[in-house]
């Protein structure tokens, strides 16, 4: 039984200096801003339990030894990672320890499950997410998470030099405001105001499934995964909630598909261990040697600068681009519209993904990007989303679109999702001058009637 503990959280500038494959920033101002506003209230939290946070920048292989020999500490625990990057920093640092007779001793906090408990070894993970939930949902107990009275909140006092929280000047990236679209702000504090909101007296759970794919608005889908990704919630945190208010209001199809999501990241946690760096390559995990993704740069720039002349398409990459925020409904058809409609290697999007949104997780992220581009766990070799049928779908009104492209206000309802559908008479019945309003589109929209 530990008697102090040192709280410590390490900015590693790896992460949020260096560039992805294709050259964008690992790590984008939104989740870097995010990032910052959660360890700051991470020790603010901690201070008022009479504790504190040590911050440091640099490698944790490097800073955190250091630590442990200046304060005569045993253990370092910490959560175990998946993906290649952190496994290395982790298995660097064990070794480290290891020489100074110091160890780690590893959680598993941002699962679901603990893989102990899982009815098969991580290595034969199902790969396709219907076998995966057959085998746990029913058969698995999910844990309890662990109350705060387990936690020791240590004065650190005899710790001199704490460190200051970074800002992204540190990081070379300017400051920001975001005055249109959903902002979500870093910490636990906010994290269990989103908990009591979702949660709350308006009982959005009992309609989510109904909701979650609409685009506009803070009450569709339940916003959890900003949080969930920087480790401000637990999985365990959100379940144990789920399962009180269905308790209070009864449970239905909506409040059964909240548990679902949680099972589909641990399924795509599990697929990264299984799978390893795989997840990152063009061939996906099922080593695809027919996938050929055209690496054409001003296609690309088109659809990440939102012009692509689709509506649909550039409304999502502007609320993405503007907040750090796109809906699941989005991303499904922005990846497939650049995968399938434009052509172009699918890693191009997963890695400007994780530049800009703020809930980036490597095994979700990339394990979606798989899914859709038809290299992954999907059983279904071509899906394929008609972007039109999409848009009239979830956004009949054209009010998403409209509200991220106001110009487009003008269009009659008829063609505000196919603007290059209106030919010569009806540009004159309308008395619109569509080239002066919008760009020209990549995709000729009749393709999807």
């Amino acid at each position: 039984m530990s008697q102090t503990v040192i709280p410590v959280y390490v900015f590693d500038p790896r992460i949020f200096n260096d560039r992805t494959s294709f050259g964008f920033e690992k790590t984008g101002r939104f989740r870097a801003r995010f990032i910052i506003e959660s360890i700051m209230d991470l020790r603010d939290r901690l201070r008022a339990k009479g504790s504190d946070l040590i911050i440091q920048i640099g490698k944790p292989e490097e800073t955190l030894p250091q630590l442990c020999r200046q304060y005569k500490a045993h253990y370092i625990f910490c959560n175990r990672e998946r993906t290649q990057e952190e496994v290395n920093v982790q298995d660097t640092l064990e070794q480290t320890l290891w020489s100074y007779g110091m160890e780690i001793r590893y959680s598993r906090g941002k699962m679901l499950y603990y893989t102990a408990d899982l009815p098969f070894p991580v290595t034969h993970t199902p790969d396709v997410f219907t076998s995966f939930r057959k085998e746990v949902e029913k058969f698995i107990q999910v844990r309890n998470p662990i109350s705060q009275d387990n936690f020791i909140f240590s004065n650190l006092d005899f710790v001199e030099e704490k460190g200051e929280v970074p800002v992204l000047a540190d990081f070379g990236l300017e400051e920001f405001k975001v005055d249109k679209g959903l902002v979500f702000t870093g910490g636990e504090t906010e994290a269990l105001k989103q908990l009591d909101y979702y949660f709350g007296e308006k009982r959005l759970a009992s309609s989510y499934r109904k909701t979650r794919n609409q685009l506009l608005g803070r009450d569709f889908s339940t916003k959890f995964s900003s949080w969930l990704s920087a480790g401000c919630l637990s999985p365990k945190m959100i379940y144990a909630r789920l399962q009180q208010y269905e308790a209070e209001y009864g449970s239905n199809d909506s409040t059964y598909w909240i548990f679902f999501e949680l099972l589909w990241r641990d399924f795509f946690r599990l697929l990264g261990k299984k799978y390893g760096n795989k997840i990152f390559q063009a061939s996906g995990i099922v080593e695809s040697t027919s996938y050929h993704g055209d690496e054409e740069i001003d296609t690309f720039n088109k659809w990440a600068e939102a012009k692509t002349g689709n509506p649909f398409i550039d409304a999502n990459m502007l609320e993405l681009n503007t907040t750090g925020f796109m809906s699941n409904r989005g991303r499904q058809n922005v990846a497939s519209y650049l995968i399938k409609d434009l052509g172009i290697n699918w890693v191009m999007g997963a890695e400007y993904f994780e530049s800009l949104l703020i809930d980036y997780d490597p095994c979700s992220n990339y394990g979606n990007w798989n899914y859709i581009a038809g290299v992954g766990c999907d059983p279904r070799e071509d899906r394929y989303f008609n972007i039109l049928s999409q848009a009239r779908r979830y956004d009949p009104k054209g009010e998403f679109i409209k509200y991220w492209l106001p110009q487009l206000a003008v269009l009659p309802d008829a063609y505000i999702h196919a603007p290059d559908l209106m030919d010569a008479s009806k540009i004159k019945q309308y008395g619109i001058d569509i080239n002066k309003v919008y760009t020209s589109s990549l995709v000729d929209s009749s393709k999807w009637l």
